[in-house]
């Protein structure tokens, strides 16, 4: 494989990591209503599936920013993304299973709001670390696009995906972060260095 080739499948790869951020929220929105219906919820049971990941994902984020100043972003990253596609399939699963599943969704969306935490901000320090000067403000851009896309690319999947069954986002988010582990793991080579402890 070219040189050229491989950066810009590391360029990828780095792009989809904050995408899988940008879809937790967003992808959920068309199917509220549904899931309101469905399981007799309240608005604000419904509007508690998005602050919970929203809140859980503010709290760990500086706590998965520090670990990967400890150690490295590949070794956050990865667990972070299978953990965001974990609680996928939690909630997805009790969405199919269980008839009172509101609470297993909401552990779900938890999960997800801490693997979410280990995505878009470590991959900008990725950015920073694998790339240098002018490269390094080109990758941030497409990073920033990759972000973009995914708010308005997100919205249409979910819709289009609770044409077929409402809770079949809850199993597309995991589907998508396949996608960007794979990624990770084959196309973005980190020198790992053991760093100096900082204090948190």
């Amino acid at each position: 494989m070219s040189k050229t080739k491989h950066i810009g499948l590391t360029i990828a790869a780095i792009g989809s990591i904050p995408l899988i951020m940008t879809l937790g929220n967003s992808m959920l929105v068309p199917i509220l209503p549904k899931m309101k219906s469905e399981l007799h919820l309240s608005q604000f049971q419904v509007s508690l599936t998005i602050t919970i990941f929203s809140v859980v994902a503010a709290m760990f984020i500086p706590i998965l920013g520090y670990l990967s100043d400890r150690f490295n972003r590949k070794m956050i990253i990865l667990p972070s993304l299978f953990i965001y596609g974990i609680g996928g399939l939690i909630a997805g699963f009790a969405a199919m299973s269980f008839p009172n599943s509101y609470f297993w969704i909401l552990i779900g969306r938890a999960l997800q709001g801490i693997g979410a935490a280990g995505t878009a901000p470590i991959a900008m320090a990725l950015t920073g670390d694998l790339f240098k000067g002018s490269q390094e403000s080109k990758v941030l851009g497409i990073v920033e696009a990759s972000n973009g896309f995914g708010k308005v690319l997100s919205p249409i999947v979910g819709s289009l995906v609770a044409l077929l069954i409402w809770y079949g986002v809850f199993f597309a988010f995991p589907a998508f972060c396949i996608i960007s582990i794979l990624l990770t793991i084959f196309f973005v080579k980190e020198n790992v260095k053991k760093k100096a402890p900082m204090p948190f």
